[in-house]
């Protein structure tokens, strides 16, 4: 009879064990999937950032007294690398992911104001690298978004992950904190829209 007890135990155990295993590794895959995710938006918004200093250097030879509004994008691309530089630190930390929203949106927002400002120059808008840079920039605020929604996707499901039953145990134990989305900065409401740079 002991040997059956034992016997009943020991698989019991091994259960338990294959089990926290299982839902540790879970938890590990998706929080691997939304650090990737969020892999997938760096790479999109590098490249929005590369291509705005050479639609800042484009424009200046035609937007000579419109030195404020070429100052303010460039200012806001440079708050955008920094509020970038902190959520690559931390994907997921709600504080670095709330600082990328903010400065993306003011960076959307000086976008915004730009290309505004750069209708009334019609030889600016006719310049052929002016329009290829647009045209890509265009491309570029789409592929962000489209990146934005994979990691948000991600992020919900690591987040499902750690806070349902049983991974909210492991979770706990752990120390798989939550992470955050990146959702659009309330004072940035206009950010909800890709900014439209086509001249």
């Amino acid at each position: 009879m002991g040997l059956v007890v034992g016997i009943i135990v020991a698989v019991v155990v091994l259960l338990l064990i294959i089990w926290v295993i299982a839902a540790y590794n879970g938890l590990v895959r998706a929080r691997n999937a939304f650090q990737n995710a969020f892999a997938q938006i760096d790479v999109q918004l590098q490249r929005r950032f590369d291509l705005i200093p050479n639609l800042v250097e484009t424009a200046k030879a035609y937007m000579a007294h419109e030195r404020e509004t070429l100052e303010a994008v460039t200012n806001a691309r440079a708050a955008a690398v920094s509020g970038l530089g902190a959520a690559q630190a931390s994907p997921g930390d709600p504080a670095a992911m709330q600082k990328l929203a903010s400065t993306q949106g003011a960076l959307t927002s000086a976008l915004g104001r730009f290309t505004a400002t750069a209708e009334a120059y019609p030889d600016l808008k006719a310049n052929q690298n002016m329009m290829q840079l647009t045209e890509e920039l265009t491309s570029t605020e789409n592929k962000v978004a489209f990146a934005r929604q994979a990691y948000n996707d991600s992020v919900m499901s690591y987040n499902n992950r750690r806070q349902a039953f049983p991974g909210s145990v492991i979770a706990g134990s752990f120390h798989f904190g939550p992470a955050a989305q990146w959702e659009i900065a309330p004072d940035h409401p206009e950010t909800r829209e890709a900014p439209k740079v086509q001249f």
